[in-house]
């Protein structure tokens, strides 16, 4: 379960206000036995979340799609897991300035030593929310397809074909106005 959501980027949180359900992306990190997302503190998600209503946090990989001999049996090979229980509000200064850091050198590492430091309005415009993985399920399907024995036989491709999320070669912003290093693209974890 843990690797699951190490190598996701971002997951998907369910949630209520006032009975209309809502759904999410958003990006992701996990830290020991919790998943952590953050946002901006005005962001009514957010807000709701904090206020110790129940969520659902979904991540999912795609690892292929599975061509079968007929319909019925296509399919796709993923990693997924599910948690469920009430957000956690990050209040600690403190402890919200480092998980920001750990979100940052989850996606690419040694970066927050060359950033400027956080000011303490960025802290407080930022909310930083966790969920415990005491409930949580992983759910994976790998393999070939699974056609019915008498598909077997027909004249029909059948297999995988793989999905994979690749890392391109940074793009330097157009408002650059000093000659700075840019990340080395084969150091950014995705997927």
């Amino acid at each position: 379960m843990y690797a699951i959501i190490d190598a996701a980027v971002t997951c998907h949180v369910g949630y209520m206000i006032e009975g209309q359900p809502f759904v999410t992306p958003t990006a992701c990190w996990r830290e020991v036995d919790h998943i952590y997302w953050h946002g901006s503190a005005a962001s009514r998600m957010l807000r709701a979340q904090s206020g110790g209503i129940p969520v659902c946090v979904t991540v999912t990989h795609i690892d292929g799609f599975v061509l079968a001999r007929s319909a019925f049996h296509h399919s796709m090979n993923y990693r997924s897991v599910m948690a469920l229980g009430n957000a956690e509000i990050v209040t600690d200064d403190g402890a919200k300035l480092a998980a920001l850091q750990r979100f940052v050198e989850r996606l690419v590492p040694g970066r927050w030593t060359t950033l400027r430091p956080t000011t303490s309005q960025e802290l407080k415009a930022t909310t930083v929310l966790r969920l415990s993985l005491t409930e949580a399920s992983a759910k994976v399907r790998i393999g070939p397809p699974k056609d019915d024995a008498e598909d077997y036989d027909l004249p029909i491709w059948a297999g995988v074909v793989p999905v994979r999320v690749d890392v391109g070669r940074p793009e330097p912003d157009p408002a650059l106005r000093v000659k700075a290093q840019a990340p080395d693209a084969s150091q950014i974890r995705v997927g």
